[in-house]
């Protein structure tokens, strides 16, 4: 196995065979990066790809120190937001059948949630609130680095956060729950 150093030098010199190693050493861990910016598979997929043509492009300004997977990841955060400012007019669409919800009662509270399962509540998240809780609480940003990596106000960043975790809260709780359908009361009734 070659060298992060050997394959950095390669990839300077444009080797497709070197950046094909470095993306296929590093793919899988930046995707999960991505995936937590993005409402769906496929659009992470659109970052990392984004991502790794900006890494490529600035590969020769790696200056060696510090760790090259987190170099990586700063370029695939930054990759998101910029995905996200670009496609925030397209963000508010929402279709008619996901506003209904069916009716349901409670049974039974669930505790522990797998990772997918929490992965997927972040996901549903509306993209303002998932971005800012990403920062926050997963990559650890300060809420004044977040204003200003996405030219927002600081107080903004805050009450999104606040909303974020209030949200999260609220659909954990519902998975808690499950779904059983109320009778109709012509059945209770005879």
């Amino acid at each position: 196995m070659q060298s992060d150093e050997d394959i950095i030098r390669r990839s300077i010199k444009r080797d497709r065979h070197a950046q094909r190693e470095l993306y296929e050493r590093y793919a899988d861990r930046l995707l999960g990066v991505c995936n937590r910016y993005a409402t769906n598979l496929a659009e992470a997929e659109d970052i990392l790809q984004e991502g790794f043509i900006k890494v490529f492009f600035h590969l020769h300004e790696y200056s060696g120190s510090g760790s090259l997977f987190n170099w990586m990841r700063k370029i695939m955060i930054n990759t998101a937001i910029t995905y996200y400012h670009r496609n925030l007019k397209y963000r508010y669409h929402r279709e008619i059948e996901t506003m209904y919800e069916a009716p349901y009662t409670v049974d039974t509270q669930k505790s522990d949630y797998t990772r997918d399962e929490l992965l997927q509540v972040i996901h549903n998240l509306p993209t303002g609130y998932r971005v800012i809780f990403n920062l926050y609480a997963i990559e650890g940003y300060k809420h004044k680095e977040i204003a200003e990596m996405l030219n927002i106000d600081v107080n903004t960043s805050k009450s999104q956060y606040s909303r974020a975790r209030k949200m999260l809260r609220k659909k954990l709780e519902n998975m808690s729950r499950i779904a059983i359908p109320e009778k109709d009361q012509d059945e209770e009734d005879r």
